[in-house]
């Protein structure tokens, strides 16, 4: 009864905006997890789904410059504000500002009543005296003076938490810093990778031109497809049949630079949920063997079922802390893609730049160098070993590679501008990939080769 009368004060769209937002801001729950929960346990159409999905992404992604704004307009200290408040003013404010096709009364109108219905009258006439007053100021919003405080303007008009400005610019120049915050903070594409196991690309692009979705093909792979609005896509027929893969194109740059081959006997390190074990799998044609770990039985389950839906036969999981697995017969190849900041994925993942903290990226390294070390272990003499991130991170990526090559001298680096071109490969001979720059989520893959 009390979780029914929870869902009829948080009805319809920004209703459950509101809820979703109170929840990422209170608990460690990631935003695509619980986007995917209320949208499977909705009665919302499809096209309030669209816009459920456009505001909440939105909100996160906007979060510091909307913040900016209504404590510039709220009476006391918008910090300490009730959550439904805080939350129902910064849905009312994104869509002020950045929905065009919804009126503004509509936006305020709509979050004055939610508020209501949960704070009361009082709540909600401050909620609608401060949405107006922004209404009728928003020409002469004023944010930090870019020469005075540099730091704080890039922080609030570019939305991107001050610890962060600070590091990037420690590690990039600052007309690139800011081409990369504005790039984080539009609406991403969606990649499908198409599974060669089941059909080609030709196959597949008949089949989504037959539905009426606009697409256009990979920037850098066959394999990719780019959808150009995020649909409902899981639902499709097609993606239940395993015809494909919602994967970033940016992931085919670590699969193609290990180069597998049908037969080849293969370690996937950090392999759940199971998108690029299953691209390893395709491009060995089903031949070979693919050992599969990751620390937890429930996330091996995952990977099980994507596996079998994708119809990839030639992978063994196993469910194992990656540093204590043990076996007699050595690899062939082994992809690391070790657990990073994800940096790089912040336009998909928005609520990563407030998730994370100056403190992972210390604790982090040491964890990736761990698992390189290990992998390494596991290589046969003359094998290839890929170490992957989806981070932009100096020390997360070539900081790792140049520690350890310089620690073990029966390695080499092997080149990546053999596979690819010149825009890919950094000047350490790594695929640096940035979303700003390739248009695909940030990566990096380096390739060492076990040399004696």
């Amino acid at each position: 009864m009390k979780e029914h009368k929870v869902k009829n004060l948080y009805s319809g769209v920004r209703g459950t905006s509101v809820k979703i937002l109170n929840r990422i801001v209170k608990t460690d729950a990631y935003l695509d997890k619980l986007l995917d929960a209320e949208m499977a346990d909705t009665e919302l159409s499809s096209k309030d789904k669209a816009l459920l999905f456009e505001i909440v992404h939105g909100v996160i992604r906007w979060m510091l410059r909307l913040d900016w704004i209504l404590t510039g307009f709220y009476k006391g200290q918008f910090s300490k504000a009730i959550p439904d408040v805080k939350n129902a003013l910064r849905v009312a404010l994104y869509q002020i500002l950045f929905l065009d096709k919804i009126p503004e009364y509509a936006a305020i109108n709509e979050s004055v009543e939610f508020v209501k219905r949960l704070q009361g009258k009082k709540a909600a006439d401050l909620t609608n005296a401060i949405l107006r007053n922004i209404l009728r100021n928003k020409d002469n919003i004023r944010f930090p003076d870019k020469d005075s405080d540099k730091i704080s303007f890039l922080s609030s008009y570019y939305s991107h938490p001050v610890w962060l400005v600070k590091r990037w610019l420690k590690q990039f120049d600052e007309e690139f810093v800011i081409e990369l915050m504005k790039s984080n903070n539009k609406r991403p594409k969606l990649h499908l990778r198409v599974n060669r196991l089941k059909t080609t690309s030709e196959e597949l692009t008949d089949l989504i031109k037959s539905v009426e979705i606009t697409f256009t093909k990979g920037r850098y792979f066959d394999e990719y497809i780019e959808l150009v609005n995020m649909s409902n896509i899981t639902d499709w027929e097609y993606f239940k049949k395993g015809y494909f893969n919602i994967q970033d194109e940016a992931t085919g740059f670590s699969i193609k630079l290990l180069d597998v081959k049908p037969g080849d006997r293969v370690l996937d390190m950090c392999s759940a949920p199971g998108g690029k074990t299953s691209f390893l799998a395709a491009e060995m044609e089903n031949k070979g063997e693919i050992i599969a770990l990751d620390l937890h039985e429930s996330r091996i389950k995952a990977l099980e079922k994507n596996l079998a839906r994708l119809g990839v036969e030639n992978v063994k999981t196993e469910a194992v802390d990656t540093l204590k697995f043990k076996t007699e017969e050595k690899f062939d190849k082994i992809l690391a893609d070790v657990p990073c900041s994800g940096s790089g994925t912040i336009p998909k993942k928005p609520d990563i730049k407030w998730k994370r903290s100056l403190s992972d990226f210390y604790e982090m390294p040491k964890t990736q160098f761990r698992i390189l070390e290990k992998g390494a272990s596991l290589l046969k003499t003359g094998g290839e070993l890929v170490y992957s991130t989806c981070s932009i991170d100096k020390e997360e990526n070539y900081g790792i590679i140049e520690k350890f090559l310089s620690k073990y001298s029966n390695f080499e680096l092997v080149d990546a501008s053999c596979k690819f071109d010149k825009n890919i490969v950094n000047s350490n001979g790594c695929v640096e990939i940035f979303p700003h720059i390739h248009g695909v989520d940030g990566a990096f893959a380096a390739k060492i080769k076990k040399i004696k």
